[in-house]
């Protein structure tokens, strides 16, 4: 296994790539805390059983986010993993369309939320010698979005902070790395609710050198990569999963 012994906080672990990461991080070794605002959290970690515990959070909020990484600690005695999934898309619109209130929205859970996480999970981890922080950017980090001016510009400053707090923490044990999703089958997109799987005739992503979606399960498996002892010389990176969508 991968992740022995090792404490991992998922955020946004109810549905999606969360959920996919909080399954496999549990098969690798890992004890889990998933930690989700929907209430899906909870049919989570009852899966994976005894080593997943379910908290209820907003990760835009303070309070809540303290008690997310306090219940690792107090739970599983310890936290060595922390991924910074939780976070939205918003509306789809021209920049100058958008609403102050969805810019505020949009930055609180993608952007704070990160920051939040970060906040209390490194000072969890500088007491016990050290950890990995995973950060969920995107693509539309990385190249422009018609559309997602404010979602591109969250995911933009989580790949800088990733970047910084990388150097900021690099001499203690704590490594930051992020990665960015491209187009992928997970509950952003609508048809997913119905299809677990892009189904035959899926309309394939334009712009994909791969010519496919890309999977929840794909997507968990480079985040296990970044928060294991695998990738232990990194940090500070912001890796693109996308099938090559930032090359072409």
């Amino acid at each position: 296994m991968r992740l022995p012994s090792k404490v991992a906080v998922i955020t946004g672990a109810g549905s999606g790539m969360g959920k996919a990461m909080a399954l496999l991080f549990a098969q690798e070794g890992a004890k889990v805390v998933c930690a989700d605002r929907s209430g899906k959290e909870e049919e989570v970690a009852a899966s994976i059983g005894d080593a997943a515990v379910a908290v209820h959070v907003d990760v835009a909020v303070s309070a809540d986010v303290q008690r997310m990484i306090n219940t690792a600690v107090i739970r599983f005695g310890r936290l060595d993993i922390l991924c910074n999934n939780a976070g939205f898309g918003g509306r789809t619109m021209p920049l100058a369309e958008h609403t102050e209130d969805n810019f505020d929205n949009v930055l609180a859970v993608n952007l704070k939320g990160v920051f939040l996480g970060m906040k209390y999970g490194i000072e969890a981890m500088l007491r016990t010698g050290g950890g990995s922080i995973v950060n969920t950017a995107s693509a539309a980090a990385l190249v422009g979005w018609k559309g997602h001016g404010v979602y591109a510009a969250a995911k933009g400053g989580v790949i800088q902070m990733t970047k910084c707090a990388a150097l900021d923490y690099a001499e203690q044990g704590i490594r930051v790395n992020a990665f960015c999703p491209g187009t992928t089958w997970t509950g952003l997109v609508k048809a997913s609710s119905e299809h677990s799987l892009p189904h035959p005739g899926t309309p394939v992503p334009p712009g994909t050198p791969m010519a496919r979606w890309g999977l929840a399960t794909e997507l968990a498996s480079a985040a296990l990569f970044l928060a294991s002892d695998e990738s232990s010389f990194i940090t500070g990176v912001a890796l693109p999963v996308d099938g090559g969508y930032v090359v072409g």
